[in-house]
């Protein structure tokens, strides 16, 4: 199955090469595929927060990559040990709910201080933002084989699978997290038709999602987003698969806006629901989904449409993100292994695990 995996990969946002971090500019897809190139953590932290590059696998690895560009920037300056603690912090602020980030900067602070006096310094910490990297891709073929195992002890063949936002290959570092289940799910004939909600206001299930999917030649129906409840009603949903951004300690799910009224539609018509998402994204500081930091953003995100003014000039609520409850999710699925019903003891032991294999 592996090989059949990585022979289905075709589709990527992030590439290193030569030292300098190329990302996909995914605000432009699907109507242009153009790369940004970018050669310092300035241009990284913007990339991030002005979504060029999403999906909280994604901007951890572009952030450990950013890093590499500030601390080759600093060495050169000469002292800086004090100075790159501003690049952690401008990293860290890029976007707040995606627990992937913070783990990337954790994991490279933690190699930053593990140096050795007789250590290349930008050598050993490019290599550590390339095992994120590498370990991001692992994981999601790692999932990808656990998901498709859940789909078929669960309901076997011929399913019709709902998912929302993009938790693709652009998302993540290889395979994506809940697509990456999509489509393995596919090669192996278990999945009939793909539904995408259009997941507004940045429509990453449109532009991204739907042209993922495409790409590979997999039956993919758009929606609009308030079609979805209907569908389970009359299109014989069987899952809803979705990424995350964040998990507490207790199982609830920081993902795209949108996800909670999707499981609460699940629950109603039978619909099982899973999420997918590395471990990496489970942050046991967090006791539940109330301490989750949910970002907002700028309000003209709603009210316009290319540039051009659609809506009445009113109030604005833009949360990108919100928090479904634990009792809700049937099944996380993560390169550690597999919790159905999750919450906090299942959770914890969950995190105690070296990956399976």
């Amino acid at each position: 199955m592996r090989e059949r995996l990585l022979a289905a990969e075709k589709v990527t946002g992030i590439q290193w090469r030569d030292g300098t971090l190329h990302l996909l500019d995914q605000r432009l897809l699907p109507s242009e595929e153009r790369w940004l190139a970018c050669d310092d953590v300035g241009q990284v932290v913007e990339a991030i927060r002005t979504m060029v590059v999403r999906g909280a696998p994604a901007i951890g690895i572009s952030a450990a990559y950013g890093l590499v560009l500030a601390l080759r920037d600093r060495l050169a300056e000469g002292e800086w040990e004090e100075a790159i603690e501003e690049d952690f912090l401008d990293l860290a602020e890029s976007r707040p709910t995606a627990a992937n980030l913070f783990g990337a900067l954790n994991r490279m602070r933690d190699r930053l201080q593990r140096l050795r006096p007789d250590e290349d310094i930008l050598a050993a910490m490019e290599a550590e933002a390339l095992a994120i990297h590498e370990s991001d891709r692992e994981a999601n073929l790692t999932m990808a084989q656990y998901g498709i195992d859940v789909i078929r002890r669960h309901q076997g063949n011929e399913q019709t699978v709902l998912t929302h936002g993009n938790a693709g290959a652009l998302a993540s570092g290889g395979f994506g997290t809940a697509l990456g289940v999509i489509r393995a799910a596919y090669l192996e004939g278990m999945v009939e038709r793909v539904y995408a909600g259009e997941t507004r206001p940045w429509l990453q299930g449109s532009r991204l999602t739907a042209w993922e999917l495409a790409q590979e030649g997999i039956p993919v129906t758009l929606c609009a987003d308030s079609a979805m409840a209907h569908l389970m009603k009359v299109k014989g949903i069987t899952w809803v698969v979705v990424g995350a951004d964040c998990i507490a300690a207790n199982g609830d799910v920081a993902a795209k806006i949108g996800t909670y009224q999707l499981a609460v539609a699940a629950m109603h018509h039978g619909v099982r629901f899973m999420v997918v998402a590395p471990s990496t994204s489970i942050d046991l500081n967090l006791a539940t989904g109330d301490d989750i930091p949910l970002e907002e953003r700028d309000a003209d995100e709603l009210l316009d449409v290319a540039g051009t003014r659609v809506a009445a000039d009113v109030d604005v609520f833009n949360s990108v993100f919100d928090v479904t409850p634990a009792d809700l999710v049937d099944v996380i699925v993560t390169e550690k292994g597999v919790v159905e019903r999750p919450d906090t003891a299942k959770i914890a032991q969950l995190m105690c695990r070296k990956r399976l294999h």
